[in-house]
């Protein structure tokens, strides 16, 4: 299934990386703090508010940081997503 994200919405995937400590003992994703940080898989179009067009300034394949509480998680073919506002991508990470 394929979604296109509908005005400035871009849909994320979440980028899981593996942390080790100093002793060498690899945490889990789920034993640390979410790290905020996806791939953009889609983009939507942008859109025009108030008679200015608002353009996208993201594209596919980018990483990037997000807000804490942004967004909608949605889970599509056994994978999870996250459907956010542009807004509410703070900064993309090169």
């Amino acid at each position: 299934m394929q979604v296109k994200p509908l005005g400035t919405r871009v849909l994320l995937k979440e980028v899981e990386t593996q942390e080790t400590t100093k002793s060498g003992i690899v945490l889990p994703s789920n034993a640390k703090e979410k790290p905020f940080v996806a791939e953009v898989v889609e983009v939507g179009p942008g859109e025009i508010k108030d008679g200015r067009e608002i353009k996208m300034q993201v594209k596919k394949g980018d990483k990037v940081l997000y807000s804490k509480y942004a967004g909608t998680e949605i889970k599509l073919d056994s994978q999870k997503y996250l459907i956010v506002q542009q807004e509410d991508i703070l900064a993309i990470v090169e």
